[in-house]
């Protein structure tokens, strides 16, 4: 109570002084975090136009302190003097001391404790719902791990602060203060947040040259060689061309329900990358058609009329001869495409007026292209539309594109999460936003989960392929029904490193013609369309967080659903922890549960991972074992997962968000 109230008339004087930030030392010890966090709780509601931040280094660095041979009465003994006089310039953190044998420590370095301050920061925020007002600042006193993981869970934090002290750095060749590569590489990839960075003793003497101004000349030097700084200042890349929608949610399009302005159509034609790709396609698409008197060709939803340039560029190159029928159903749009005819295309262009699924073409196309796609591929109603245009086509016609898929992966984003849930409806958490993601970290990793059985890091959710051959068509050509359209899909995803998923990352990638193509997927983009700025990625918020523990499993399950008007989807995660059990004696095999079932069997546990034990770290014992006795024949002990954490099913029905037809 004394603490609280000394606390009350710090920030009280802070107040006074109009002071806009605070930084408050981190709990003392773990088991101090809830009452620690109560208090901040409340500071938050009593001084409104304050900012808090913790403090908090990125690991305990007491888990890399030596330890000393100590007689069994060692353990009370006093402080060393050199303790006394040099208290450390982070505060120490007291974390209750682990079972693991020392032997095991030494061994593995404890990559499992270096979650526990994080465990600390999420405590905290959680008891604090969240509040924009509380920040982080990043105490890198102590060297920073290697483990990539642990460093990339900081990113989707509100990290506002770094502290970097003059013990930091070290000395280069000539003796002036730089930063250890592995700290050095953090700080470039952390400018994505615009840290304050704070900075102490750096009059102390410690490195031989440059002075006081040498420390803050070097952490400039970092950040002009960040790679998210450089990429927003060149002209010509996604991250330029975004400045200002970063975390941004969108709500996608509705290009069925309304017709687009002008602005709209404008924003999309700067991306050159898009329009390079389709023009290859519709090249090497002529290129490879057979010799024929006349090629026809439709742009179904033409808007301005981009991509019949393209058309007519990639004929020109190819020297085919060729006919374009360009079809638009908005009005506006239609009277650009007019004037563009009379002034640059003359009668190498047909314009067609209406909804290409009612619409009727003079004759078949050998090609049809379409630019209907959607962060997610198909959020946009490509597969409906294409249904109705596909009319159009010869029976060996082209398709462009050909087909394309949706990914998923899950993320956590503080940010994100938010940003959601500031509309105090429901709506606000079950629709899909478009997103330009800075402040995220993806959660899962490749491969893992009992038995191998989780996927990669971005799992593939569903395809689609035009020209379609299942669905069931009427006199016209059009499908009786949207059922062909429905699709669902059930994910495993490893979670290596602890973590809290907000919500779900959706991408597409597709297949225009050959092996040309357009992905905004994180893995391929760069080699697929370098710099595309057509598509953000779509982000699936959930409406609470889900704790997912070291070595757990994610199961997600997503639907694309559909009635006579409307499109939506539906999503939900559940997550398992792996638990290990001893072999039953030969007698009682038959009860035994070694088929990976998710409920694991009543024997005995040898093994549970602890929430705060990494992946790395997750059974070591048993590898050893498993080891030293892969010559032999034994019973071996039988891997299952138990269910620790549910969301709810987001948007059933569509009753929050949906596509219209």
């Amino acid at each position: 109570m004394t603490l609280r109230l000394a606390l009350r008339q710090e920030i009280a004087y802070a107040s006074y002084l109009n002071v806009q930030t605070v930084i408050l030392p981190p709990p003392r010890h773990r088991s101090h975090v809830a009452s620690y966090a109560r208090a901040i709780n409340e500071c938050l509601k009593s001084a409104t136009y304050i900012n808090f931040s913790i403090r908090l280094p990125i690991y305990d660095p007491a888990v890399f302190q030596p330890k000393e041979k100590e007689s069994p009465s060692s353990h009370t003994s006093t402080p060393s003097r050199s303790t006394t006089t040099s208290p450390p310039s982070t505060p120490q953190i007291v974390m209750p001391r682990a079972s693991t044998p020392r032997s095991l420590k030494a061994a593995r370095a404890p990559e499992g404790e270096l979650n526990a301050t994080w465990e600390m920061w999420d405590v905290i925020r959680t008891i604090c719902d969240y509040n924009t007002r509380l920040t982080l600042t990043l105490d890198l006193t102590p060297p920073l791990p290697s483990n990539a993981g642990v460093l990339n869970r900081w990113m989707a934090e509100p990290v506002q602060h770094i502290f970097l002290p003059a013990s930091t750095f070290i000395a280069n060749v000539k003796g002036y203060p730089v930063l250890p590569k592995g700290t050095q590489s953090f700080v470039r990839n952390s400018m994505t947040h615009h840290p304050i960075i704070i900075m102490s003793g750096v009059n102390s003497g410690l490195h031989t040259k440059g002075g006081e101004s040498a420390y803050a000349q070097y952490v400039r030097h970092v950040e002009k060689t960040s790679t998210a700084v450089q990429a927003a200042m060149t002209a010509g890349t996604v991250e330029h061309f975004a400045q200002g929608y970063q975390d941004y949610l969108q709500n996608p399009l509705q290009p069925l329900m309304d017709n687009l302005q002008s602005i709209t159509y404008q924003t999309f034609e700067q991306d050159p990358v898009k329009y390079r790709n389709y023009e290859e396609a519709v090249y090497h698409a002529l290129m490879d058609w057979p010799d024929s008197d006349r090629i026809v060709i439709c742009v179904a939803g033409a808007g301005r009329g981009p991509l019949v340039q393209r058309s007519l560029t990639a004929i020109k190159r190819s020297r085919r001869n060729a006919f374009v029928y360009a079809v638009e159903k908005n009005p506006n749009a239609f009277v650009t495409l007019q004037g563009r005819k009379q002034k640059e295309w003359g009668d190498s262009v047909q314009l067609l007026f209406g909804d290409m699924r009612h619409v009727e073409l003079p004759e078949l196309a050998d090609i049809l292209i379409s630019e209907l796609l959607g962060s997610f591929g198909d959020n946009e109603l490509s597969p409906e539309c294409l249904d109705g245009a596909m009319r159009f086509l010869k029976s060996d016609g082209i398709s462009i594109p050909a087909s394309y898929t949706a990914h998923l992966a899950p993320l956590s984003s503080s940010k994100l999460y938010n940003n959601a849930r500031i509309s105090t409806d429901l709506k606000g958490v079950e629709t899909p936003y478009v997103v330009m993601f800075q402040n995220i970290n993806i959660l899962s990793g490749d491969g893992g989960g009992v038995s191998g059985r989780c996927g990669s890091k971005i799992q593939t959710c569903w395809e689609f392929e035009h020209p379609r051959k299942d669905a069931t068509v009427d006199e016209r050509g059009l499908p009786l029904t949207n059922s062909h359209n429905v699709r669902s899909a059930k994910l495993s995803f490893h979670i290596p490193h602890a973590g809290v998923m907000h919500g779900l990352a959706g991408y597409f990638e597709s297949i225009l013609y050959g092996d040309i193509g357009l992905s905004i997927h994180p893995h391929r983009k760069e080699q697929v369309s370098k710099d595309m700025l057509s598509w953000f990625p779509l982000f699936f918020p959930f409406k609470e967080p889900l704790y997912l523990p070291s070595n757990s499993e994610l199961h997600v399950s997503i639907w694309r659903l559909t009635n006579e008007r409307q499109v939506w989807y539906e999503w939900y995660a559940e997550s398992f922890l792996p638990v290990f059990n001893a072999p039953s004696p030969p007698e009682h095999s038959e009860d035994a549960s070694g088929d990976g079932s998710f409920f694991a069997s009543a024997s005995t546990h040898v093994a549970v991972p602890s929430p705060v034990i990494d992946a790395v770290d997750a059974f070591p014992s048993l590898e050893r074992s498993e080891t030293r006795r892969s010559g032999e024949e034994s019973p071996r002990s039988t891997a299952g997962v138990i269910k620790i954490g549910q969301t709810s099913l987001h948007n059933p029905g569509g009753r929050s968000s949906w596509i219209g037809l």
